[in-house]
């Protein structure tokens, strides 16, 4: 899995390569830049200006380096240098005097007064101002500039990081100071703000590049966050012995569908087949059999008869898996079969829907969740178990506690939906797409976790694989029929064609 590092790590990182490429860091600044001069040619031609905006930091000497890069291929660059404190750092300095071999760079040093140029649409802005080390919101002349950028209708792209982001905690940061980027190339790996929604609007589309960055894999650079890799998810498919049976690969047991929520119960079912379980028996009301006969007649229907929803509790030791909540319902009734069902039950539970709606509504019940369960939780169903938080950093600082405090998994699910361990760790998801924001989507995924769970996999696992290819089958789908046509059903149709992805 790869690492998701703060500024400091990031720092050592860079530190750590200089050392032992070893490189010196003004090469290594020139190395980064060039993978951003190398996108910027790709993406505009010849025919735009180039506005390079730097700081008086590193991310100002990769700025620098950009605009000389730029120009030497025939691009017309105009920079300007904010060096108001004259205090360049060493590499930035560097970068600045190599402008004198650079003549046809309209070159402006920033010294006091900032007369801003024209900026039309057909430019394009490059911000350099600041980087990964800011600790506190921009202010005064920096954040005017910031705001100037902002209010061009050129094309914006931010170098590493769009100035005036953290990249963790943007909690109490001061959002309209922040550079609104297009495009965020970032160098070696992702950063935490990218993966949070309300950064969208100032990271733009992200591309992580590649700069040849060599991590010294030490307690310094030890983190909580991860993103999975299509590398992990390979090593964690097991192969099937040939002379396997159904009952090599576990018997699933769903509790879905209230009447009327027929349709969630099948899309559980039919996912849960799909990825592989051996048995599937779907605990449903009377009034859902046929639906369910006709559209899962591989499943088993352990019929709850004289109700509309789920109201009695059973006994699960039979099955190697289970999952509860799609479409259930939240009355009376079925509060108190999940209660009694919870303490029923023997091993981790698959928790969604209602089911987490249940728990949120009594949180007297969070108690009895069975350890190493796994909770799928969308944001609205997250902020009832956790309460109302502030920003996206802080809701999943929120979610660690819940997660260690009762020894669950949470998936957070959305785009790079966020799997929280019991040991606090997260793992981001990086397949899926705006397509699957889709109803029953996560009715797909609850039944390709419970899938993996029947068939043996660790919470963990299960957890990790199932929302990496369900991610996986709904990118192929949206690949063949476009996003805006699909639907959760989709999503299941295309699970064959990512497992032989993988």
């Amino acid at each position: 899995m790869k690492k998701i590092l703060t500024s400091s790590q990031i720092r050592l990182v860079d530190t750590h390569t200089i050392n032992t490429e070893p490189i010196s860091s003004l090469n290594l600044m020139e190395r980064a830049a060039s993978a951003v001069t190398d996108r910027i040619c790709q993406l505009f031609n010849k025919e735009h200006r180039i506005i390079v905006f730097a700081g008086p930091g590193n991310n100002g000497g990769d700025a620098m380096a950009v605009a000389r890069q730029l120009s030497m291929l025939g691009y017309r660059v105009s920079a300007y240098l904010f060096n108001i404190g004259n205090n360049l750092s060493a590499d930035c300095m560097a970068n600045k005097n190599r402008m004198r071999h650079c003549p046809a760079v309209d070159f402006h040093e920033i010294v006091s007064d900032f007369v801003p140029p024209m900026i039309t649409a057909d430019d394009v802005v490059v911000d350099g101002l600041f980087g990964t080390g800011l600790s506190r919101p921009l202010m005064g002349g920096f954040a005017a500039v910031v705001k100037y950028i902002n209010s061009s209708e050129a094309k914006v792209v931010a170098i590493d990081v769009p100035s005036g982001l953290m990249t963790e905690d943007n909690t109490t940061n001061v959002m309209t100071h922040v550079v609104q980027a297009d495009y965020t190339f970032t160098f070696q790996a992702g950063k935490l703000a990218f993966l949070f929604a309300e950064n969208e609007p100032f990271a733009g589309r992200v591309e992580v590049l590649d700069i040849q960055l060599t991590d010294p894999d030490n307690r310094d650079t030890q983190t909580p966050y991860y993103m999975i890799e299509q590398d992990d998810i390979v090593r964690m498919l097991k192969t099937r012995p040939r002379f396997s049976h159904k009952g090599t690969f576990g018997h699933a047991c769903l509790i879905a569908g209230q009447q009327g929520m027929a349709g969630a119960a099948i899309l559980a079912s039919r996912a849960c087949m799909r990825s592989g379980a051996g048995k599937l028996t779907v605990h449903t009301p009377e009034a859902n059999v046929i639906p369910l006969q006709i559209a899962i007649p591989e499943a088993i229907l352990h019929i709850e008869s004289q109700t509309h929803t789920f109201t009695k509790p059973f006994e699960t030791t039979t099955y190697n898996a289970v999952a509860v909540g799609p479409g259930i319902g939240t009355g009376e009734q079925t509060v108190r079969a999940l209660s009694q069902q919870m303490h029923y039950h023997q091993g981790p539970l698959v928790m969604d829907a209602d089911a987490i709606n249940i728990l949120a509504m009594h949180p007297s019940l969070v108690e009895q969740i069975p350890p190493d369960s796994i909770l799928t939780p969308h944001k609205k169903e997250l902020r009832g178990l956790i309460g109302a938080s502030a920003s996206s950093y802080e809701e999943l600082q929120l979610t660690r506690q819940f997660a260690e405090k009762h020894h669950v998994y949470i998936i957070i699910k959305g785009a790079n939906s966020a799997i929280v361990t019991p040991d606090t760790d997260v793992i981001f998801n990086i397949t899926g797409n705006p397509g699957m924001a889709t109803a029953g989507s996560g009715d797909v995924l609850t039944g390709i976790i419970l899938s993996f769970l029947a068939q043996d996999y660790s919470s963990l696992q299960a957890a990790l694989m199932a929302t990496y290819i369900h991610g996986l089958a709904g990118d192929i789908a949206a690949k063949n029929l476009s996003q805006e046509s699909l639907i959760a059903s989709d999503i299941i149709d295309h699970l064959p064609q990512a497992f032989n992805l993988l």
